[in-house]
């Protein structure tokens, strides 16, 4: 297994980097999902790999640098992929096994310092300010992570070592795959300047052809603007944001907690689907889901927003703020139905589905005032009681009628 290693800025590996004022550390496992298949797979080492669903139409979720030389690319439609990369072998994914591995990366990470912020389940920021005395400068910390990653799991991940979060996760991804960066303090702006202005935190498409048509190509170009004009073209906040990002300046910390923004779940359909009941039914299996989530994650939210994906995919967003938060499955349900009615796609086929809840606090902080003769439904006891059984005996313990009825119709079909 490659074991390559650049310490600092230039195509040339070099040694002895300052990595003095370099705290922050941004560290990315290389093709996370495929790499975990792979240990179950070492035959198909080398090869173009793609885990995603091979009969449905959902989205690439990972692949091997192998497929990437294709053109492959996480959250691409698979129909797309597969004629991409035909030779490729397609993996079903296995969610349990990634989350295994996640955990168990996330405490190598924990026993390093405690200021660690997951941003995603194969990737986090880590300061390691804080464990210079005990473990060694930062490269040296960036180093002993990629060591155990590899020793323990047998994957590989790359480390960006920086000033800041935002160069930190810039460098992990111009060493991928299997590498380290170090830009020193010192050398930010020499790092910064030749890369394409899309490299920016906040430069989607919209924003790089806007800056494309002001002459600005590069993060140097961008530097080079007055502030005050970026603030005109762009926006107040944005401007100002890339502004700042122009000459590497971030000052957020890592924060080693960071709580849940939203909780959502989608569900891409085997084939078009057009028939309401059909399309109520999965938003009743997704709205299970995300309220059992938000009832394991202590979690309760006021804001629910549905998406739905046309044959052509446009998609579409709806959301409505409740009067009160609620983790209810039938409460989430009730409204998601309401905001799919209300979005006039009666007859209109679609392809994906997705209920997601926004706007959360913790459960515990959360009360709820009846009105004057309301009456308890006991939804939230039922569901409760659901989530119990579901944990000792497996996913389809308990359904809804309706559910049933519909894995019903799957069958007999």
């Amino acid at each position: 297994m490659s074991r390559k290693q650049i310490t600092g800025i230039g195509p040339a590996p070099r040694t002895g980097v300052d990595d003095s004022g370099c705290p922050i550390l941004h560290v990315d496992m290389d093709a996370f999902y495929a790499s975990v298949e792979l240990l179950d797979r070492p035959e198909l080492r080398g090869r173009p790999v793609i885990v995603g669903s091979p009969a449905g139409r959902g989205v690439v979720l990972s692949a091997t640098y192998e497929a990437r030389a294709h053109g492959v690319h996480s959250a691409m439609p698979m129909s797309r992929a597969r004629r991409l990369c035909p030779q490729a072998t397609i993996i079903p994914p296995s969610h349990g096994k990634y989350a295994e591995v996640s955990k168990g990366v996330m405490e190598i990470f924990h026993t390093i310092t405690p200021l660690v912020e997951p941003i995603a389940s194969d990737e986090a920021f880590l300061d390691v300010g804080g464990a210079r005395r005990r473990l060694g400068p930062p490269a040296a910390v960036a180093a002993m992570i990629r060591e155990q990653v590899l020793d323990r799991f047998g994957i590989t991940c790359s480390v960006g070592v920086a000033s800041s979060k935002f160069v930190a996760k810039l460098a992990s991804k111009q060493c991928k795959p299997d590498g380290l960066l170090v830009v020193p303090a010192g050398q930010v702006v020499d790092f910064l300047h030749p890369l394409p202005v899309s490299a920016l935190w906040g430069v989607g498409e919209r924003t790089e052809q806007s800056l494309v048509r002001l002459g600005i190509r590069t993060v140097g170009d961008l530097a080079r603007v007055p502030p005050a004009t970026l603030q005109r073209e762009l926006g107040q906040a944005a401007g100002g944001h890339l502004a700042a990002l122009a000459w590497g300046r971030d000052e957020r910390p890592v924060t080693s907690h960071v709580p849940d923004k939203s909780i959502g779940n989608e569900e891409t359909f085997a084939a078009d689907v057009d028939d309401p009941e059909v399309i109520k039914r999965e938003l009743l299996r997704l709205s299970e889901r995300v309220a059992a989530r938000m009832r394991k994650a202590g979690h309760v939210g006021r804001t629910v927003s549905v998406k739905l994906r046309r044959a052509d995919f446009t998609t579409i967003t709806r959301s409505r703020t409740l009067r009160e938060p609620t983790d209810v499955a039938q409460a989430v349900y009730a409204t998601a139905v309401e905001l799919f009615e209300a979005a006039g796609l009666d007859r209109v086929r679609l392809r994906l589905v997705g209920v997601r809840m926004e706007n959360l606090r913790p459960a515990a902080e959360a009360t709820r005032q009846l009105g004057l003769g309301e009456k308890e439904t006991g939804w939230r006891e039922a569901e409760q009681a659901m989530d119990k059984a579901i944990q000792r005996f497996g996913p389809d313990a308990v359904l809804p009628a309706s559910l049933v009825r519909g894995k019903l119709d799957e069958i007999e079909t």
